[in-house]
């Protein structure tokens, strides 16, 4: 499964009805989370239920009836996603948060299945044939979806962002580019002082592009304080902050895409840290440049780019790779400002450099859990700021990779 994303160009009346569609999905969703709360214990709630319910509420409410039958369908699949996500969670005895299921407050997007759109002739255009009146959309972008047959776009999703409105085609077909064995394995140490550390002591510079900003989203974030309340003003002001945020989060995205995707490139065998950055960002003295790193982000591409050229990628344990000595296996305590390992041995490396041959020893030693990365479409997704938060699909890569 693949996603081709264009930038559709309206008027602003289709503007407003696209708007008006991505209220009626969040409408949807709430109203099957409300409907799962409600029911009683004995009533048995699953996906079917909640596609019947949503059937319900096309009949209940004129406004709902207005949107595709499968996009009112797509929105009581998000709300069951968000449910079966929360039973996973309390059965495998998740630490913290189950994640109860919420109501949504800030939808972004509305999705369609096989029916309520048309495709040009020409792939340029598209048109959504509901009552919602959106019309006719003009597709802007270099993606050459003249290629693929009508039956492979399994979804279409209209998504609204700061800077504007997308498009975004989910094709079911599968991407392979295997590429030739090169001979060589890798490991990884990803840190904050560098991007990341590999087993031949390379430091890939850490981009920090969110450190790099603050000064200017907090001056536009300043600015939205100054406007009153329901004014224009305010309304441009806190577009323009948006606008910033999306921009470094883009800027995050396209970096760890290339360093993955060269890094699987040219390594039969990638080993890294299998991270749980969820708990490591509950430290508040470092949980920013943690974020700005996007370590999570960087393993999916990973993950992605392995499967796609045919290379293997292996996350192992990441316990005592900074203690444990490369060479001779002793463990040498050393606090994190310490950034040197020395030995007893002999052996004096850069810390991340020696976790980096730690992480890759234990790779081949034990095989690690590889890890696979999402490429199907099994239900449907809420899409947030990026694809990249998608519960199952993954990131359409850059025109220019």
């Amino acid at each position: 499964m693949i996603v081709l994303e264009y930038k559709v160009k309206g008027k602003q009346h289709q503007y407003n009805a696209i708007d008006d569609a991505i209220r009626t999905t969040q409408f949807v969703r709430n109203k099957a989370i409300r409907y799962w709360m409600d029911a009683p214990r004995e009533l048995k709630i699953d996906k079917f239920a909640l596609n019947k319910y949503s059937t319900e509420q096309r009949i209940e409410f004129p406004f709902t009836a207005e949107l595709n039958s499968m996009a009112v369908q797509s929105a009581a699949e998000r709300a069951w996603s968000a449910i079966s996500r929360f039973y996973d969670n309390c059965k495998s005895g998740k630490h913290g948060k189950e994640g109860f299921p919420q109501f949504q407050r800030d939808c972004r997007s509305v999705e369609y299945k096989t029916s309520g759109w048309k495709l040009h002739k020409t792939k340029r255009r598209i048109t959504f044939t509901d009552k919602k009146g959106i019309g006719e959309l003009k597709l802007l972008g270099k993606w050459d979806i003249q290629s693929y047959e009508l039956k492979d776009i399994k979804r279409v999703r209209l998504i609204r962002r700061a800077d504007g409105y997308y498009a975004q085609f989910c094709i079911g077909i599968d991407v392979v580019d295997i590429q030739p064995k090169t001979g060589v394995d890798i490991g990884l140490d990803v840190g904050i002082e560098s991007f990341y550390t590999d087993s031949n002591g390379h430091h890939e510079p850490n981009p920090k592009f969110l450190r790099k900003a603050e000064k200017s989203i907090k001056h536009s974030q300043k600015r939205i304080y100054k406007k009153v309340k329901g004014s224009s003003g305010r309304k441009k002001a806190r577009k323009l902050y948006a606008k910033k945020h999306l921009k470094v989060n883009r800027q995050r995205i396209e970096h760890a895409k290339r360093i993955a995707r060269n890094v699987c490139k040219s390594n039969d065998l990638v080993a890294y840290e299998d991270l749980r950055v969820s708990n490591m960002v509950k430290n508040h003295c470092l949980a920013k440049s943690i974020s700005d790193a996007s370590w999570y982000l960087f393993r999916q591409w990973i993950e992605y780019f392995a499967v796609k050229f045919d290379k293997v990628a292996i996350a192992v344990a990441p316990h005592y790779t900074s203690q444990k000595c490369s060479s001779c296996g002793v463990i040498v305590k050393k606090s994190l400002s310490t950034r040197t390992h020395n030995c007893s041995c002999g052996c004096e490396l850069h810390r991340d450099t020696n976790a980096a041959i730690n992480i890759l020893n234990l790779a081949k030693a034990r095989g690690g859990h590889p890890q696979s990365n999402a490429t199907g479409v099994g239900i449907s997704t809420p899409v947030g700021e990026n694809l990249l938060e998608q519960i199952v699909t993954m990131n359409v890569e850059s025109p220019r990779l």
